[in-house]
């Protein structure tokens, strides 16, 4: 029986990721569209490192154009030796973001996920449910043995391929058993899953700093005086649109991405990985974000239109009050002529 801990590290970096695109070898059927549909997965390199006697391969992939995947994997003798796992995994993190910020990220703007592959065992993998408290315990990064009705909740969220094979699936990590060891297209699934939370966060973090930036222009309009403040608000109106317009394109890139994944088996364990990673949560969070963009565009126009129907209306009074003016004048002038 063969045990391997595999770790993600997913990170938006500063320079343009280059390299081949990856291909994964899998036995399990997937849809002809669906390597030109999703987002590319391309190869940059590998780093190979020293840790405590073994050497681990660092393989830096990346999505283009900005995002960072740094994935390492280690042989464990008893995956469900928790402190040993967990150790493992902390180093196996450890040298990755090590990478990571060699290219410029950083752990804010990332996401780590980590999968435990069981191969090469005989029977069902049921089986390895009397380990389920410990992993419970390592799917959700936790050093503790979690309450019963937690572990049930948490191994729960399972799908089948075929008889002997299993996959668990949790926010933090998931345990993969096949007998052939055939995971590739679990993990690139699992990774896009990942990449696509990631860029969500990305963009409701960039959505909270334009709101904020449109915060300062109103607080600064406020302070003008209202008859020079015309081109000031043209100005933010026109910049709020072109924001707002940028990011609805890159949200529903999002979306279109997501739903480019047809084939049953991908798109069931796609949609059970989605599920856990909340990412319609995420989803639903930017789309409020963008209704405020909107919202402030929208008062921003309507106040902007009513300010200038008000100086349109006192510049029309103050021209009829001048007219009278002049009319009165020319009518003393012609009196004083007439009484000569």
């Amino acid at each position: 029986m063969k045990n391997q801990l595999v770790t993600l590290v997913l990170s938006e970096v500063p320079k343009a990721v280059r390299g081949k695109v990856f291909k994964s070898e899998t036995q399990k059927s997937s849809p002809h569209y669906f390597p030109s549909s999703v987002p590319h997965l391309v190869t940059v390199g590998e780093e190979k490192k020293k840790i405590d006697g073994s050497e681990v391969t660092f393989s830096i992939l990346g999505y283009i154009p900005y995002i960072l995947v740094i994935q390492a994997s280690i042989e464990l003798k008893n995956i469900f030796d928790r402190e040993q796992t967990s150790d493992w995994e902390k180093r196996l993190y450890e040298e990755s973001y090590t990478i990571v910020k060699k290219w410029g990220g950083s752990e804010d703007m990332s996401e780590m996920y980590s999968i435990f592959e069981i191969s090469g065992y005989v029977g069902d993998p049921e089986q390895f449910l009397v380990h389920a408290s410990t992993m419970a315990s390592l799917l959700k990064s936790e050093t503790i043995s979690l309450d019963p009705k937690e572990v049930e909740y948490t191994l729960s969220a399972q799908i089948k391929y075929a008889k002997h094979d299993l996959s668990i699936i949790d926010w933090d990590g998931a345990f993969l058993f096949d007998v052939e060891g055939d995971f590739g297209l679990a993990v690139e699934l699992l990774m896009l899953a990942n990449l696509q939370l990631l860029r969500h966060r990305i963009l409701d973090k960039r959505l909270d700093n334009q709101l904020l930036n449109i915060q300062d222009i109103m607080k600064k309009l406020g302070e003008k005086k209202w008859f020079s403040s015309t081109k000031a608000v043209s100005d933010a109106a026109k910049d709020i649109l072109d924001r707002r317009l940028t990011w609805i394109s890159a949200f529903e890139s999002l979306e279109r991405d997501i739903k480019l994944i047809g084939e049953w088996y991908s798109a069931r364990f796609y949609d059970l990985a989605s599920r856990k990673l909340k990412l319609s949560d995420w989803r639903t969070d930017v789309k409020e974000k963008l209704d405020s963009l909107e919202d402030i565009y929208s008062s921003l126009v309507e106040n902007f239109s009513v300010s200038a129907k008000d100086r349109a209306e006192w510049v029309e009074l103050i021209a009829w009050f001048v007219l009278q003016v002049g009319w009165f004048i020319l009518i003393i002038l012609e009196f004083l002529y007439f009484t000569k």
